[in-house]
């Protein structure tokens, strides 16, 4: 198809995914129960740390996560004590386990306290790549004493990763409420300075639609793919997660 007959059918294709009832059964629902802002943000940050492997088990196990936080996770992570971080010692999500939990509240504690939180970091305007400002975040959110194989669950593009975690979590607080799945709750940063969160489903459908010709899944296919879908939307590209995403998941689609 010719690229403008593409544009209108991802076009097409965003707008049906990115609805209310996308949200239910994606991680995205967890942020949702919170107003707050740093209570959307840490919320969001941790579900999309351990976002992956099946959703539902993904889904549950974030919520078991904010109730062991009080249903107030801003506030946990700024004063719990040590009576309260002691049933975190137990969470286990895949590799990621109790001691990179505890770990991960000291670290949050460490960025609001010294760096601004997850926005003057993650979303620091004055760094001008998103590979950079993963990059610095990750190493400013890793100050405090750590075990080294804590490290693995926080991406460094860097280092080739394509961050798909951290990117799906910065598309959260970056992009437009408008449509009520995102939370725009982050001004420093606009759409178009996102980049695709690039798993099997985007990835596989991105080369179906020949956006992306790299085989492997990494950051220089990060880029690429981004950059092909600033074509069909230069402020908004990221919209396009929704479409590639949906049809990935949920269709059985060929390019043709």
């Amino acid at each position: 198809m010719t690229r403008a007959e593409l544009k209108e059918f991802l076009d097409e294709k965003a707008d049906f995914y990115e609805q209310n009832w996308f949200i239910e059964s994606d991680p995205i629902s967890i942020p949702h129960r919170f107003t707050k802002k740093e209570d959307i943000e840490i919320a969001g940050f941790l579900s999309a740390t351990i976002a992956w492997g099946q959703r539902k088990t993904i889904i549950n196990n974030a919520n078991k996560l904010m109730k062991w936080m009080d249903e107030s996770p801003h506030d946990f992570v700024m004063n719990a004590s040590g009576a309260d971080l002691q049933p975190l010692e137990n969470f286990v999500h895949r590799t990621f386990n109790g001691s990179d939990l505890l770990f991960f509240i000291e670290g949050l504690k460490k960025l609001y306290e010294n760096h601004g939180g997850l926005e003057g970091t993650l979303g620091n305007p004055k760094i001008p790549t998103a590979k950079e400002r993963i990059s610095d975040f990750k190493r400013k959110f890793f100050e405090p004493e750590h075990l080294k194989r804590t490290q693995k669950h926080v991406s460094d593009p860097m280092k080739g990763s394509s961050a798909k975690r951290i990117n799906m979590f910065l598309r959260w607080m970056v992009r437009s409420p408008k449509k009520g799945v995102d939370f725009g709750i982050w001004k420093n940063l606009s759409p178009k300075d996102l980049m695709l969160p690039l798993d099997v489903h985007t990835a596989t459908q991105g080369r179906k639609f020949k956006l992306l010709k790299r085989k492997q899944n990494d950051w220089k296919a990060v880029e690429e793919i981004t950059q092909s879908l600033q074509k069909l939307d230069l402020t908004d590209p990221v919209k396009y997660d929704f479409a590639l995403f949906g049809i990935g998941a949920h269709e059985k689609l060929n390019s043709q």
